[in-house]
């Protein structure tokens, strides 16, 4: 039987399960705003801090990284391309590099570009980070898929990373 054949039939393969890693609280400076580019709204995002908490990891996100965004559809659609270090506790360095997708109605749009608060189960907002490391106790991350979950206040965005198992 083809794998076309097993359509009906129950995967062969199980679905992967999530394990939590740590949830991020990274506080930013007001958007710099690049303006209506030909390939959409860019916008520059400082990132000025935060905190690591979580069952794997804590420590802390340092200043100096940074959210690119591109915003589309009269803001509804925003692709981010987020890139940042965070120091843990044990003084390991990991490189972030964060890329999401947030959706919102165009009510709620306006209210994010303007720094409004939103009530966020309203907005889809969900990335993918990649994680890099030189500190041996964790360069298992450098090799492992992660996925994660985000919310957005003023001030600042609170995300979920998960580890795919």
């Amino acid at each position: 039987m083809s794998v076309l054949e097993r359509s009906s039939m129950p995967p062969l393969i199980p679905a992967p399960t999530l394990e939590h890693l740590c949830d991020l609280e990274v506080t930013v400076d007001p958007p710099i705003d690049v303006g209506a580019t030909p390939g959409g709204l860019r916008r520059v995002i400082p990132i000025t801090g935060g905190t690591v908490r979580g069952p794997q990891m804590q420590g802390r996100v340092l200043a100096g990284g940074a959210d690119f965004q591109l915003v589309l559809g009269e803001g509804t659609t925003a692709h981010l391309d987020a890139r940042y270090v965070i120091e843990l506790d044990d003084g390991s360095r990991i490189f972030v590099h964060n890329t999401a997708l947030r959706y919102a109605s165009p009510d709620n749009a306006r209210k994010l570009m303007r720094g409004e608060p939103v009530d966020m189960a309203e907005i889809y907002f969900r990335c993918q980070p990649r994680l890099e490391t030189a500190a041996p106790q964790w360069a298992w991350l450098n090799h492992q898929q992660f996925i994660g979950a985000a919310t957005r206040a003023p001030g600042g965005v609170a995300l979920s990373f998960y580890r795919v198992c």
